[in-house]
């Protein structure tokens, strides 16, 4: 019963498949192979943007720090969430790759709020050269609470962004999920909504390590190349990135495994309430939290259910009925039996 991500989950068939199949004889290195172009020609196609220039790396943080240092100079700030990923979980790396500062913007469900990207917008244009001014906004689809961002307000923020000369980053390790969701189409939710660029990840959707960076504009495409090299994601043998993302994209399958992750976390879900067990987020991909009880924490754990406490700075023990805060994730492996394991370790129902 392991529901701590959807990072625990191993590679998809298909996409294991592809990768030994990308192992038969050799192939040009650096991107120059076969399976690179035709990702390119994928994604342009399924994203309708004729022009957009992709480039792979294998991990989030590298696609989320190169993409906001292609986008903004090192003296202006980029606005994110306070519960953004590139905030909490990367180490730094977007300021470190960029030189610009992280400033935060608070919201429900880790969404940014309008009105917090006007007043900092306002701030930034206050100080002259003594503080930085503005330079990209982050956005995440899914955030990491696993609420989504409707079609109209990603509008409504990134033309904030774009009247204050900012360009748009979104982050989208969980893009498809949010797809998969809402039935938008992979166009009307990125450069249509004011996306300039789309971090699109599939490693926590069946990839064993595959992100790719889609740039709208492809004037920005030859910085960016650059970046990618000197921070060290331009593999030797980037087939190997190339195969999972060629798979992943085709005849669906991303948004199958998507939408199988977040029917599991909604059976959850459904599931918890029946029982009495508060869930706390809006359900928007395969993420939930939840309320319990320390001593359901530790019935639970014994009966060897896995998860996150949230925040992770939370003690692991505590008074039998006092209230602990739990995040559980589904993912493209997640069964139904698994799911019903858990609910019965939950009891009643």
């Amino acid at each position: 019963m392991i529901f701590t991500s959807d990072n625990a989950a191993g590679i998809a068939p298909e996409l294991l498949a592809a990768i030994a199949k990308a192992s038969e004889g050799a192939a040009p290195a650096y991107g120059a192979d076969p399976w690179s172009e035709r990702v390119e020609a994928l994604v342009r196609e399924l994203f309708e943007a004729p022009e957009a220039r992709v480039f792979l790396v294998a991990t989030g943080t590298a696609a989320n720090a190169l993409a906001l240092a292609s986008l903004c100079p090192p003296w202006s700030a980029i606005y994110g969430h306070e519960r953004s990923h590139i905030e909490r979980d990367e180490c730094g790396a977007p300021e470190f790759y960029s030189g610009a500062k992280l400033t935060l913007i608070g919201g429900d469900q880790a969404r940014i709020s309008p009105e917090g990207l006007r007043a900092r917008i306002r701030i930034g244009t206050s100080g002259g050269v003594h503080q930085v001014g503005n330079g990209a906004l982050s956005i995440s689809q899914a955030t990491e609470l696993g609420s989504l961002y409707s079609l109209e307000d990603l509008r409504t923020l990134t033309t904030i962004a774009h009247e204050a000369g900012m360009g748009v980053h979104m982050d989208g390790t969980r893009f498809a999920n949010a797809l998969a969701r809402t039935g938008a189409s992979p166009a009307e939710m990125s450069w249509r909504a004011g996306a300039d660029i789309l971090c699109l990840g599939a490693t926590k959707n069946g990839a064993m390590a595959a992100e790719a960076v889609i740039l709208f504009d492809p004037a920005r495409a030859e910085e960016f190349e650059r970046r990618r090299k000197r921070g060290g994601h331009l593999f030797s043998k980037m087939r190997f990135v190339a195969a999972q993302m060629e798979a992943w994209l085709t005849d669906g399958l991303w948004l199958r495994l998507a939408s199988h992750a977040n029917g599991m976390a909604e059976r959850l879900a459904e599931g918890l309430r029946a029982r009495g067990v508060p869930v706390l987020n809006e359900l928007g991909a395969n993420i939930l939290f939840a309320e319990i009880t320390y001593g359901l924490h530790r019935r639970l754990t014994a009966a060897g259910a896995r998860y996150y406490i949230e925040p992770p700075s939370q003690s692991e023990t505590g008074p039998e009925h006092a209230p602990l805060t739990i995040r559980l994730v589904c993912s493209h492996e997640t069964t139904e039996a698994e799911v019903d394991a858990l609910l019965r370790a939950f009891g009643g129902g």
